[in-house]
């Protein structure tokens, strides 16, 4: 910013103003990937079975969970964390039956079915369950079904194939190795192309790349970064994390009218956090040098949410801009700016900018308050 009254404030006050630069606030995605386990369980008189106890537990790491079937005999169990499972039904308390190593897949729910009946009948007669599955078929049907199983073991190997380097990629990520973390995003985008989750990992990955890199091999960096959020977003456009991650990405980059565009549409795709996102708009505006542009997405965050201790700092620190000296020495700010500096300081009265929002207080000949009734804070 330019401090028009800089060359009149005291060496304390400069060098405050000087310390209280405008934080770029990154909120890069947290993709908790999670899958499905369900099936259609039969009893022994070939029927829906309603209210069967079906278990399901993690046997890659601790987590054990568990559900019921409903009156049609399906169950359903979403939110599972990527992982080998062992899923047992129970009857009356004893165990009926079960499946081991069934692996949750990123792409499609892991489907397992329970038919009581035909596994007593397979048992007594010490037969396989795809024996049992494929007698009385006709060549015709038997070989239908033999396509439908090589199918189906192709699709596992696939998804398989996906999962292991999805993980592999944000394992690499968690130890941020980066050049890892691409190459195995990149492995997973190569087996499928459809999941928006892998582009945007992949971006982040890129992203972070970026900031070890200078000159063209950053913006080389960069640019991999907005291809990749370009191609999640070609599959989830409705998502308004891909878009503000993506306008920072373009910030980084210099495409500022880019940037606007994408964090003004993540604004409007998920209202409950668009005060972050227009804060994330002045941060912008502010670090390419458009401070009044900037002013107006910092009051726009403070109209959408009140609280947002931070947008009423960024704002004051926008007002102290505007300061300028009086004939005595002292300094007059627009109206309001004082107000802006006790607002953050109501907020956040052990904040980061706590003690430059008293600095500005001070040196605009205000009182600082010190004792602040408690305010409810608005979850973000």
């Amino acid at each position: 910013m330019t401090w028009r009254s800089a060359k009149r404030m005291s060496p304390t006050l400069r060098k405050l103003l000087i310390a209280a630069p405008m934080a770029l606030l990154f909120t890069a995605a947290c993709w908790a990937q999670t899958t499905v386990i369900e099936g259609d369980v039969k009893g022994e008189d070939g029927k829906p079975l309603p209210n069967a106890v079906v278990k399901i537990d993690r046997k890659d790491i601790k987590g054990n969970y568990k559900t019921k079937t409903d009156k049609k005999g399906h169950y359903f169990y979403g939110g599972l964390p990527i992982g080998v499972y062992k899923v047992t039904i129970e009857v009356d308390g004893q165990e009926r039956g079960n499946v081991d190593n069934v692996r949750s897949t990123l792409s499609m729910p892991a489907e397992v079915p329970f038919d009581l009946k035909a596994s007593a009948g397979a048992a007594a007669a010490g037969a396989s369950p795809e024996a049992d599955a494929t007698r009385g078929m006709t060549a015709a049907q038997k070989a239908e079904y033999d396509k439908k199983m090589k199918d189906s073991s192709a699709q596992m190997a696939k998804n398989k194939a996906l999962n292991d380097a999805f993980n592999a990629g944000k394992d690499a990520l968690t130890a941020k190795n980066w050049d890892g973390a691409i190459e195995n995003f990149q492995k997973a985008g190569e087996i499928d192309p459809n999941q928006h989750v892998v582009w945007g990992n992949l971006a982040d990955a890129y992203v972070a790349l970026a900031k070890t890199k200078t000159g063209a091999d950053q913006q080389a960096a960069l640019d991999k970064a907005a291809e990749a959020y370009q191609k999640a977003l070609a599959i989830k456009p409705d998502d308004a994390a891909y878009h503000n991650n993506y306008a920072l990405a373009l910030a980084q980059g210099k495409h500022v009218d880019q940037a606007q565009a994408e964090l003004t549409k993540a604004a409007q795709l998920d209202p409950t956090q668009a005060g972050k996102y227009y804060y994330n708009l002045g941060a912008l505006l502010v670090n390419t040098g458009q401070n009044d542009q900037a002013a107006d997405a910092f009051k726009k965050a403070i109209e959408i949410d009140p609280n947002y201790a931070d947008a009423h700092f960024q704002y004051g620190i926008y007002l102290m801009g505007k300061a300028t000296p009086t004939p005595d020495g002292k300094i007059s700010a627009p109206p309001g700016t004082t107000e802006e500096f006790q607002k953050y300081l109501q907020l956040a009265p052990t904040g980061p900018n706590a003690d430059a929002a008293k600095a500005m207080l001070e040196s605009l000949g205000s009182t600082v308050q010190t004792q602040f009734s408690k305010q409810p804070q608005k979850k973000k």
